[in-house]
């Protein structure tokens, strides 16, 4: 009996300090008007449109000590004169040289053909060097910015890949 025990203390031990921990994290940023935009009209009433966009972003914050650098991102849009739904890949690179690579989601208003205020999530999907098989995912809070761009805000937690030995 006290074998089975310390058997199954000895196992709780190893899960517990072989386990990575989820790391809290917020980045924000500015992603400055698209570079590239292409639309064509959905055919189902006037304001409604299809889109694909890619542009870059000014990016704040720190994950596992690297400080981010700049970001750009691709995403393709459902567009009306009130609304505008987002999907896209996000790939943020870091002073050290690495990149995470995220999956988002978003949706703001749009008011004059200008974004406004709106929300979404993101998830991480995959990094390079130190933070290759990195996951995580968290919210977002998105604002008018200058010039049609769109100010963000992300908290969320994040995990990095167990170290090699």
């Amino acid at each position: 009996m006290i074998a089975k025990i310390l058997l199954g203390c000895t196992v709780f031990a190893l899960t517990v300090a072989t386990a990575s921990a989820q790391t809290k994290s917020e980045i924000s940023g500015t992603c400055a008007k698209a570079d590239v935009e292409q639309s064509v009209p959905a055919g189902d009433q006037p304001s409604h449109m299809f889109s694909v966009a890619q542009g870059k972003c000014t990016t704040k914050g720190e994950v596992a000590g690297a400080t981010s650098k700049s970001a750009e991102y691709s995403e393709h849009r459902d567009v009306t004169a009130t609304r505008m739904k987002a999907w896209g890949v996000y790939i943020e690179t870091y002073d050290s040289g690495d990149k995470i690579i995220y999956n988002y989601q978003m949706a703001v208003s749009v008011k004059d053909g200008v974004p406004g205020t709106g929300k979404g999530t993101y998830q991480i999907v995959s990094g390079t060097r130190k933070m290759k098989g990195m996951k995580g995912s968290g919210t977002c809070m998105y604002s008018p910015g200058a010039d049609a761009s769109v100010a963000y805000t992300c908290i969320g937690d994040y995990t990095l890949a167990a170290a090699s030995k």
